[in-house]
């Protein structure tokens, strides 16, 4: 069994990389330039001799062209002979959720990991730079969110992409609590001893911010249009997904907190 995972240099993929590789499981990894998303021609020798697929995309399945792409790509995965889609599809977005109808519709064994805002964002993700600057400016309304721990993403995937048990599930993955921004700056505080705080900007206003900081514009402006979409109180409620999947809690966002302290204040 030969197991193809996309993105597998970023947040989730290189977690489920390493934990497969640990099975003795045998990985190949799909990320840029011998994999992308935006040139096709590279898709089928990333496939071949491929049985499972974690399968996410980059930037984000909210963003225009990810259903095409994703519908593609399940097609000729169907033609080369993969057996298991796993897909990471985000929770409240009704974009990603025809990406995750086109998996479902495949014909083959899928499974739907369906995430809040991943905790990890604060860590090694575009809030990263914010945080170590003390203030999270987001275009957003103050609502809370479950963050979901990108490990408890990990430990999903590849328990539905090396066992039995998981096809045809479709898990939607929370942290055990609401959270606002507010309150996860908080907890940030408290673990790291400094003072962070929470501040809501325009879109523009982050666009700009993001743009100086390197990040290319359509990028900031589809994380834009995502914050004021979907942080619009949809997604306030918890879900039991890791439970479901692997018979245990979900990671707490002080834990989380407390694990990566260093990481924002070396």
């Amino acid at each position: 069994m030969m197991i193809l995972v996309l993105g597998g240099t970023g947040k989730t993929g290189r977690r489920i990389a390493d934990r497969l590789t640990a099975l003795n499981l045998p990985v190949r990894v799909g990320s840029r330039p011998a994999f992308d998303w935006h040139d096709r021609s590279t898709w089928p020798e990333a496939l071949d001799g491929v049985t499972a697929v974690y399968l996410s995309y980059y930037p984000d399945l909210a963003l225009p062209g990810a259903y095409d792409d994703i519908k593609a790509f399940t097609e000729l995965a169907v033609r080369s002979g993969v057996r298991r889609l796993v897909l990471l599809s985000g929770r409240g977005e009704p974009e990603a959720q025809a990406s995750e109808r086109t998996v479902e519709e495949s014909g083959l064994e899928w499974t739907v990991v369906r995430c809040s805002w991943f905790m990890q964002n604060f860590s090694e993700g575009f809030l990263l730079d914010q945080v170590l600057g003390g203030v999270i400016a987001i275009p957003a309304a103050d609502v809370p969110e479950p963050f979901v721990d990108v490990d408890d993403i990990a430990d999903v995937a590849v328990a539905a992409l090396s066992k039995e048990g998981h096809a045809g599930k479709l898990y939607e993955l929370t942290g055990p609590r609401l959270l606002t921004f507010a309150e996860a700056a908080e907890e940030l505080s408290k673990a790291t001893g400094r003072q962070i705080t929470s501040l809501t900007v325009t879109p523009d206003e982050y666009v700009a911010a993001a743009v100086a900081q390197g990040m290319p514009q359509e990028e900031a402006e589809g994380l834009a249009a995502m914050f004021t979409e979907i942080l619009d109180g949809r997604n306030t409620h918890l879900s039991d997904g890791v439970r479901q999947a692997l018979g245990r809690p979900a990671r707490d966002f002080a834990g989380f907190a407390r694990a990566n302290a260093k990481v924002w204040t070396s």
